[in-house]
């Protein structure tokens, strides 16, 4: 809330692919199903706030780095372990609170979600944002300064966005594009926000069962394998 700028800036980009992007597409294209084109991204962008918010969150260990407090923490009697997950948490909080503002947003575009469909889309925004946290962790333990770290962002976190069914279904891609987005944790993500917020399965590409279990297995992982890299810089 001391940062009015990036609260601005965080809830002005979704908006502009909301209402500007989709706006525009919807002349253009049209899913059916007596669902609009805005409608249909709604869960996509949410995806996208929750994915800029939580991997971003992780330059706080670059700063940490720059300015030699990240040896102070690796050196403290602490689980590699505990320093991961609470970094991860940290950015999923905020990640969670930015998705809930967006998400208010569901009575203007004509969406109906009951009163049980609101508290189980947080509670996947929640495991979402964990997953992408700890991916974030994860490259950042690779960057020294913040310069790398944002200009390979720039290459990771588009390409994570547009292949990951927020814009157009999965499996309306080509093979080999089709082939990377079921690689990607984010595609799960939005199909599992798809499931809560659209309550359609026409419109998702997977399982409900299957998102979540994939963006479980893959907090471990990235949990995990953020750990073994803190290990290593002791």
């Amino acid at each position: 809330m001391r940062e009015k700028s990036r609260l601005v800036s965080t809830l002005a980009r979704p908006l502009i692919w909301l209402f500007l992007v989709g706006g525009g597409m919807s002349k253009l294209v049209s899913p059916g199903l007596g669902m609009s084109y805005i409608q249909f991204i709604f869960p996509g962008i949410l995806g996208m706030t929750i994915l800029f918010s939580s991997i971003f969150s992780s330059i706080s260990i670059i700063w940490d780095k720059e300015f030699g407090l990240m040896k102070e923490i690796l050196v403290a009697p602490v689980s590699r372990f505990s320093i991961v997950i609470g970094k991860a948490l940290s950015g999923t909080i905020i990640s969670v609170i930015q998705a809930a503002i967006i998400l208010m947003l569901f009575p203007f575009l004509g969406i109906e979600l009951s009163i049980s469909s609101i508290p189980f889309t947080i509670a996947i925004a929640f495991v979402l944002s964990f997953c992408i946290s700890a991916l974030g962790i994860v490259i950042a333990t690779f960057f020294e300064n913040l310069e790398s770290f944002s200009a390979i962002m720039n290459f990771i976190v588009m390409p994570m966005f547009f292949l990951s069914g927020a814009m157009y279904p999965v499996q309306k891609l080509p093979e080999v594009l089709k082939f990377v987005a079921h690689l990607n944790p984010l595609t799960f993500g939005v199909d599992a926000l798809k499931h809560s917020i659209l309550q359609d399965t026409v419109m998702s590409d997977f399982p409900l069962s299957l998102d979540l279990a994939v963006l479980t297995v893959s907090s471990i992982v990235f949990v995990i394998t953020a750990g073994f890299l803190f290990e290593r810089k002791k």
